[in-house]
């Protein structure tokens, strides 16, 4: 059932749940940080309605700058702005940032150390129509291979908005991973976050599999659960929006507890969330697991409800990963 110390949204299963775009959250707790603190600023490369950063250009249009279509110099000029003492916030598509401007990245902001906050929107294949060329799968592993990078993917709109506001204070680089479409909204005001943090949105008493979720997704591990609840067999779904610093403890008592475990992401299996958690639990409690991701294969055009059903990270595919694996 779902953990009512959570305080999570009671209308999760209702047909007419709301739907707000994840990016919506960052937009908004920008506008929140740079409310709080004159040393935020924000720069963007041509796409700011896009990504939301409009509701902060539009209140600090003094603390803003519209880079045009120019993402790595967008990461180089932040990572200066940063060495003089302000908390940058750069945004585009994350198929360019951190896709593009991978290198500046690297070593203009994370190899010099700078708090340069890069929000990467429409990530993921449910970008749908745009096609494979924008469907960033691959950001995760490539934004959490380097030194000193925290990597979120929040998995609703409020928590990118808390997970936007709590980046300000942490002193390093951090990429927050946005969704363009409309997804479910699973959580509260009232419902913790912290950078770091891992949390069990649906609880058993006796869990048989653990499924690890981040993103958008994790809405479809939640409605798997509920239909396997149904099923007479019982899980826990945890909700892993912090990539990188993992919570290993976290991860580690899943694993104990349930003995197995499937994870689910819009990303690559390789390299993603899964590979993260995988490296935990290889060092730490080795047990069976299961991925849920895209195949080592790029997007296409689509729907992006028909896309998640075609690469097989629907809720059917998680209750066929959840059975497989009790027959290990």
């Amino acid at each position: 059932m779902l953990n009512a110390k959570l305080k999570l949204n009671t209308k999760i299963f209702d047909k007419n749940i709301e739907q707000i775009p994840i990016r919506q959250g960052f937009g908004e707790g920008l506008l929140e940080a740079g409310t709080k603190n004159i040393k935020v600023i924000g720069l963007c490369a041509d796409l700011t309605e896009s990504t939301k950063m409009n509701l902060f250009s539009e209140e600090f249009p003094n603390r803003f700058i519209q880079m045009g279509v120019a993402e790595q110099n967008m990461a180089s000029v932040a990572s200066g702005l940063a060495a003089m003492g302000k908390i940058p916030f750069i945004s585009s598509y994350a198929m360019f940032s951190p896709g593009r401007n991978w290198e500046q990245i690297r070593t203009t902001i994370c190899y010099n150390d700078r708090p340069v906050k890069i929000a990467g929107s429409h990530a993921g294949i449910s970008v749908g129509p745009d096609g494979g060329t924008h469907q960033a799968i691959e950001d995760i592993a490539i934004t959490r291979v380097i030194p000193r990078m925290i990597v979120i993917s929040p998995c609703d709109s409020i928590e990118a908005k808390k997970a936007t506001e709590a980046s300000v204070d942490t002193g390093t680089p951090v990429y927050i991973r946005l969704a363009r479409e409309k997804t479910p909204v699973m959580t509260t005001e009232a419902t913790p976050f912290e950078i770091g943090k891992a949390q069990i949105y649906w609880q058993s008493v006796k869990p048989q599999v653990g499924i690890i979720a981040t993103g958008a997704l994790l809405y479809k591990a939640l409605e798997a659960a509920k239909k396997l609840k149904e099923d007479g067999i019982d899980v826990d779904v945890m909700n892993l929006s912090t990539i990188k610093p993992l919570d290993e403890k976290a991860l580690i008592a899943l694993a104990k507890e349930t003995g197995r475990i499937v994870t689910v992401e819009e990303h690559q299996i390789y390299g993603g969330m899964g590979s993260a958690v995988a490296e935990c639990l290889a060092k730490n409690y080795p047990v069976p697991i299961e991925f849920i991701g895209v195949d080592d294969q790029f997007g296409q055009s689509g729907t992006p409800e028909e896309l998640i059903e075609h690469y097989g990270m629907g809720t059917k595919s998680i209750i066929k990963a959840v059975n497989k694996i009790l027959k290990r």
